[in-house]
């Protein structure tokens, strides 16, 4: 009887003893305050001091995360070329001068600028591509304005350039074209200086008409024969400097020399649009 009191006795006083070192410690070391109690709750908040703080803080709620990213850049309003563009001047020529033929068999060159048209569109993005594009060009019997539909027209960046083919041929209303929206596929201004590459072929009138010269119907890369063309930045030389379709006739319709497409400020880029 007298064992189980001392051993009793002695429990009691192990227990004792631990709670008044503190049971906080889970290691069961000594607190370096000597402090247990308060010791582990340094110890909680040096912890909770060490965990970062993802919360978003006030200056961050709502924050656009896009503008975070490296090297992104605004060039329209969806975040990249308009998907609503369905206007554009070509960034290069064909390669072929005034000639547009898909085929050499062809009676024109009109569904080879079409397709001209097309591929650099789609370059660009599926949308794009999928869409019906007709390049601006006039025949001796196919009018450029009758080729492209009724508007409104949209450049790479979302600026309506008009809305109405009589406004896109200045008839009533000044159309938007200028050297800041006369824009190719990427979005890009019409290099005016080295080089000066405005002259962009149509053969057609003012009113988007037939004028006299067509490249032979845009079969030809001969040296003497000529294409009317139009200034996309809307200044030059010619009969009509100011005109983005008809400001006057190529030196010639070759691809490189002196009678080109290129001669006194082309590169044998055409206007295309899709309706």
């Amino acid at each position: 009887m007298a064992a189980r009191s001392i051993l009793a006795f002695s429990v009691l006083s192990v227990i004792a003893t631990f709670v008044a070192c503190g049971t906080d410690d889970p290691e069961g070391g000594d607190s370096p305050s000597g402090d247990g109690g308060s010791s582990s709750r340094e110890d909680g908040a040096a912890v909770a001091d060490a965990t970062p703080d993802t919360s978003p803080g006030p200056e961050d709620a709502g924050a656009d995360t896009a503008s975070e990213t490296p090297d992104a850049a605004w060039v329209g309003p969806d975040g990249g070329i308009a998907g609503a563009m369905n206007f554009f001047v070509t960034s290069r020529g064909k390669g072929s001068g005034g000639d547009f033929r898909a085929n050499p068999s062809d009676a024109d060159g009109l569904a080879g600028a079409d397709a001209f048209c097309k591929s650099l569109a789609e370059a660009v993005s599926p949308v794009l591509g999928a869409k019906t594009w007709r390049a601006y060009l006039s025949t001796a019997t196919v009018t450029a304005r009758s080729r492209i539909g009724n508007g409104p027209w949209i450049n790479a960046k979302g600026v309506v350039i008009a809305t109405s083919t009589a406004i896109l041929h200045d008839e009533g209303a000044t159309n938007a074209l200028s050297l800041e929206t006369n824009l190719d596929e990427y979005g890009n201004q019409v290099s005016i200086m080295s080089p000066n590459v405005h002259d962009i072929l149509t053969g057609a009138t003012a009113a988007g008409g037939s004028a006299a010269a067509h490249c032979a119907n845009w079969t030809s890369s001969a040296t003497n024969t000529s294409g009317q063309v139009g200034h996309s930045n809307r200044n030059g030389g010619g009969a009509a400097r100011t005109s983005w379709n008809s400001a006057h006739a190529s030196a010639g319709c070759a691809e490189m020399g002196a009678n080109s497409v290129r001669s006194g400020g082309g590169r044998g880029s055409i206007y295309c649009f899709a309706n």
